[in-house]
């Protein structure tokens, strides 16, 4: 290819927009490329994936039977137009099946934070089945496409229903890698403590991994400065009883969430979860968890650190880890507060690794 560089004339070279690169230029030119039809690909896959969604929302309606999970098991055709150098394609098709032999457990749950749905994990869902597992993304309780009112839904128990229900429903003999994002750890540890048996490993991903007794909210409200943005003149919380009674959800403005969670993200991202992000209901997040040895305690957890990340620091992520110590600790620099968006390969390749511990 770099012959071919070096033949063309002037004028080829002027209308290729190659110039005078060098093989490496060429090479960098050739992965930006490759980047951009990925990214555009994972966009095209979470238009998809909304107007699904928004589709069933309409053809429900209040139907509490309409499916609360994004992903599938089925398998997709690698797009023609993708290269082998694509980053979402470049398993070699020959070690796909070795591969995959070393990893046990092949379903992934992957659990939002707060504010945000199924959709969030769009990025996730496509690179993992591309490396042929099996994910799946649970919208909570009044979360995503779930159509109920979070001011009615006051406990941990009500907040974690669908994925305790989906966890219930497997198989027997069957466990899943369980993965959850931000205030989405307290659920991983909620259903560690209720469905041990159901779960092969924990997966807290810059998660609110709580002790026995903590709130959820704790470790925001320590971070953040609870005078200020839990204070009853907060414009970041929802009375849904009235001005008179405790507050009932929560969530933050648009100015402050920009800077707290997508520091680092790209603005497709952020676009498309400023139109997507919902409240979330306060009393799951202020509710002290019971966490036992014989439960929780048996359950193998790791944790996924965000070093560029403002809404929950890298320092209060050290001392989560240094309090309720996991099994295993993994960092993703240059991530913000969602490394689904900021830091998607980075994050997959963990996953991975993780998968394949014994």
């Amino acid at each position: 290819m770099g012959n071919n560089f070096t033949c063309m004339s002037k004028k080829e070279s002027q209308i290729a927009g190659i110039g005078s690169r060098s093989k490496r230029g060429s090479s960098a030119s050739k992965r930006r490329g490759a980047n951009a039809i990925d990214e555009e690909l994972l966009h095209r896959q979470a238009l998809a994936m909304a107007i699904q969604q928004h589709s069933q929302r309409f053809d429900n309606n209040n139907n509490g039977s309409m499916s609360r999970r994004i992903g599938s098991t089925s398998s997709r055709r690698r797009p023609a137009n993708l290269s082998e150098s694509d980053p979402v394609s470049n398993t070699n098709n020959k070690q796909l099946p070795e591969f995959l032999e070393n990893i046990k457990t092949k379903k992934f749950v992957l659990v939002h934070g707060e504010g945000f749905g199924a959709w969030c994990w769009y990025k996730s869902i496509a690179l993992l089945e591309e490396t042929g597992l099996l994910p799946i993304a649970l919208d909570l309780t009044g979360s995503g496409i779930d159509l109920t009112d979070i001011n009615k839904v006051s406990t941990m128990a009500e907040y974690s229903k669908p994925l305790i229900d989906f966890l219930q429903k497997l198989p027997e003999d069957e466990k899943v890698i369980l993965v959850g994002h931000s205030s989405g750890g307290a659920c991983v540890s909620y259903a560690l403590e209720h469905l041990p048996q159901k779960i092969s490993k924990a997966v807290y991903l810059c998660a609110t991994m709580i002790s026995d007794g903590q709130r959820p909210f704790d470790v925001f409200a320590e971070e953040l400065g609870s005078a200020e943005i839990f204070s009853p003149e907060s414009k970041a919380l929802i009375y849904g009883n009235g001005q008179d009674n405790p507050p009932t959800g929560f969530m933050f403005e648009k100015q402050h969430m920009r800077g707290l969670y997508f520091n680092q993200s790209p603005a497709k991202d952020v676009a498309l979860a400023m139109v997507s992000m919902r409240p979330i209901p306060l009393g799951p997040m202020t509710e002290k968890l019971s966490l036992s040895a014989e439960q929780y305690g048996t359950g193998r957890r790791f944790y996924v650190q965000t070093l560029d990340d403002n809404a929950l620091s890298p320092d209060v992520q050290e001392k989560l880890v240094r309090e309720n110590p996991p099994e295993g600790v993994f960092k993703i620099k240059g991530s913000d507060h969602c490394p689904f968006f900021s830091k998607p390969q980075s994050l997959h390749k963990i996953l991975l690794e993780i998968a394949q511990i014994a």
